[in-house]
């Protein structure tokens, strides 16, 4: 008999690992003023997790921390209908150059808050005090799922093995985003 527990934030079905039944078409957005795309871990480490759920790599792409390019690039993928979630990953701290979330929260129809209250809370349980230099978010345009992610591996790791895989995953229980889409578009 299994049962569902609120710590572990996913049920039964995804312990197995097995495929997600409905595939997401996801893309990846590397945002760094230092890395290629030979060095891109983070990058790396979000496919690997998004094609091992069942997902597909819809596109990826690697930017420096400029708001303005970073707009053009998540603006194309909210408008390309066939691209379900976009996934970045830098430029969420808070220095001077860190701007990927003012690039993408002005693209938000709807912001998902609990979405950032969560990744913090997790990323405590991880790195401590830390956690709070952390400005992730993630949010709906024009029907596309967007969540904005640390630069760091652990924090790829984190928000997609402890929050996204099992939100985008149609068999996640009370509810999940992937039942979501058919009305995100509602008026």
């Amino acid at each position: 008999m299994s049962t569902h527990t609120p710590e572990a934030g996913n049920n039964a079905e995804h312990e197995t690992g097995d495929p997600v039944t409905t595939p997401l078409n996801i893309a990846v957005l590397t945002v760094s003023d230092s890395r290629s795309t030979a060095e891109d871990r983070s990058g790396d480490t979000l496919v690997e997790r998004l094609e091992k759920a069942g997902h597909r790599l819809a596109e990826r792409d690697i930017r420096p921390d400029d708001i303005y390019a970073l707009r053009a690039v998540v603006s194309r993928w909210i408008a390309d209908p066939q691209i379900d979630a976009i996934l970045t990953t830098g430029g969420t701290g808070i220095t001077g150059r860190d701007g990927t979330p003012e690039a993408v929260s002005v693209l938000l129809d709807k912001t998902i808050e609990g979405f950032g209250e969560l990744f913090r809370m997790l990323s405590w349980e991880e790195i401590g005090t830390s956690s709070l230099q952390s400005r992730a978010l993630s949010g709906v345009a024009n029907g596309t799922y967007i969540f904005v992610l640390p630069g760091s591996t652990g924090a790829c790791r984190t928000a997609w093995d402890r929050i996204i895989r099992a939100q985008l995953d149609d068999r996640t229980m009370p509810c999940n985003l992937t039942m979501l889409m058919p009305r995100l578009k509602e008026s």
